[in-house]
């Protein structure tokens, strides 16, 4: 039995490309981490892959949830952040399928909250310059600016505030209402840190380089661009107004 304090939550649509090997490299990794996949209806047969390899070799330590249609990558996220409570994970990590993320930066991510104690530790691509891989220029530019501008419009302290690199301590989920987190594309990333930090929770960047995906295709749109840039305001507007949970006492 390959029992683990540690899940790896990834949103999938047509990932079959990529799906089994970022599994692979996951459960290749030194630490013992568990992984939830959350399928939106794969028309390529993602979930299948999932369910073979659940089947043949990782009975114990691989799970999907599998969901009607493409219900955006927030949905995605909070369904798997109620899973893993329920499953009484205690570090709860989201990643990419595509290999943007590296694995190999799972254990430091978690190092980071396990060891050093913090509550959120972000997997950062502007905290050590601007680490990204064959990204569009046009698009390093617009994610670049799009956490400047998150910064000066809201004060928050972050480098890379739509990173989808990270790891949260069990007590953040439990803390923040998930079902009161408004936004579904990048603009959920920046709320949830946000909100974290409103609230008062450690937050650490460790750097990473983030790499372009090789296989399958982006889902990024403008639209996800859109919400997030206008999202920021009410952000701002939620931090005069909102009343926030009050930050639980230290563990």
């Amino acid at each position: 039995m390959n029992t683990s304090d540690s899940i790896v939550i990834i949103p999938t649509y047509n990932e079959k490309e990529n799906i089994e090997k970022i599994i692979r490299a996951v459960f290749g990794l030194e630490k013992c981490f568990h992984i939830l996949i959350i399928d939106d209806g794969s028309p390529d047969g993602t979930a299948n892959i999932v369910k073979g390899l659940m089947e043949n070799e990782f009975s114990d330590r691989l799970f999907i949830v599998e969901r009607k249609g493409k219900l955006g990558l927030g949905t995605a996220y909070i369904a798997g952040f109620k899973w893993a409570l329920e499953h009484d994970y205690q570090y709860i990590f989201e990643m990419d399928a595509d290999f943007s993320h590296d694995p190999n930066d799972l254990p430091r991510l978690y190092a980071a909250c396990h060891d050093e104690g913090n509550d959120v530790a972000i997997g950062s691509r502007y905290i050590s310059g601007v680490n990204v891989v064959n990204w569009p220029m046009g698009r390093v530019l617009m994610s670049y600016f799009a956490s400047k501008y998150v910064k000066i419009v809201t004060g928050f302290p972050i480098h890379d505030t739509t990173a989808g690199f990270k790891c949260y301590k069990r007590r953040v989920l439990e803390t923040i209402e998930l079902d009161k987190i408004r936004f579904k594309g990048y603009g959920f990333q920046i709320e949830m840190k946000f909100t974290a930090w409103r609230i008062g929770f450690k937050i650490k960047e460790v750097p990473v380089i983030f790499v372009n995906r090789k296989e399958g295709t982006s889902k990024m749109s403008g639209g996800i661009f859109g919400e997030a840039f206008f999202g920021v305001m009410r952000l701002r507007w939620d931090g005069w107004t909102r009343k926030y949970p009050a930050l639980p006492k230290a563990e």
